[in-house]
């Protein structure tokens, strides 16, 4: 038996990401704002995505939308904003005066106010269960600090990389893979990290998804600098096309360009 649930995709504060829930027989439209249940408790967000039927079983059990939000829903959570900001001063200061190595990104309330969550930047692991107690002892709810990457924080922030189009990790990208430097040598791209690297100051995103590509392409490819024999005699590889397939070889002081896309 196929069971078929009516999903929603809502925006959860400023995130980037979509939560889904079971919207239930709700009319719910772009851009409405409704109260949801999570882990975390209630939650006030915004529908990005009209109500959808689905059989995919991964979501099977999802929270649900509780109700549309009312007015008073609305001004709860402006104060709770209010209120967080508030708090996102306090917490820097802590930080200054305890001298953490961490940068305090935002803060926020669930809507039912029973946490209090800190985002934060580091480059290190950071001790700051006092930071947490003192928080806790002028906020009386549970406190959250979670620690982000840098790329996380471009994501929320987005920009236009390189390539002039918007960022990847901010328009369609889902997971922040690992990235590597070998991904950057597999394209042949000059270890610059101006080149190489977006504005989050890591390695770009699309050196990770490309891989495959540019894997795919090398694999009929020899190395630079290896010894190969072509229809004009044997020589040296001076260059590789990777994307074309193609290379070029130096024989008896010519270049030979090989193509092996199509053999």
């Amino acid at each position: 038996m196929v069971f078929m649930t009516m999903l929603t995709g809502v925006r959860i504060g400023n995130s980037s990401e979509l939560s889904y829930f079971d919207a239930g027989d709700m009319r719910l439209k772009r851009k409405l704002t409704v109260i949801v249940d999570t882990d975390r408790g209630l939650e006030f967000g915004t529908v990005e995505l009209v109500p959808f039927l689905s059989n995919d079983v991964r979501f099977n059990g999802l929270n649900k939308v509780v109700r549309i939000a009312s007015k008073s829903d609305y001004l709860k959570n402006k104060k709770n904003i209010r209120d967080a900001r508030e708090a996102f001063k306090r917490c820097k200061n802590l930080v200054y005066r305890m001298n953490l190595n961490m940068t305090i990104v935002d803060c926020r309330y669930t809507f039912d106010r029973n946490q209090l969550i800190f985002r934060f930047l580091s480059d290190s692991r950071v001790d700051f269960r006092a930071l947490a107690r003192d928080l806790a002892s002028v906020y009386k709810t549970r406190i959250e600090l979670r620690q982000i990457g840098a790329r996380d924080k471009a994501r929320e922030i987005g920009g236009f990389g390189q390539c002039g189009r918007k960022l990847c990790c901010s328009s369609f990208l889902k997971d922040l893979d690992t990235v590597s430097i070998n991904m950057a040598k597999n394209q042949n791209i000059a270890l610059n990290p101006n080149k190489i690297n977006g504005v989050c100051g890591r390695l770009m995103c699309c050196l990770k998804y490309e891989d495959k590509c540019y894997s795919d392409c090398r694999k009929c490819l020899p190395a630079v600098g290896s010894v190969v024999d072509t229809d004009s005699g044997r020589g040296q590889v001076v260059s590789v096309d990777i994307l074309n397939k193609k290379y070029s070889v130096s024989v008896n002081n010519a270049i030979v360009e090989v193509d092996c896309g199509s053999n």
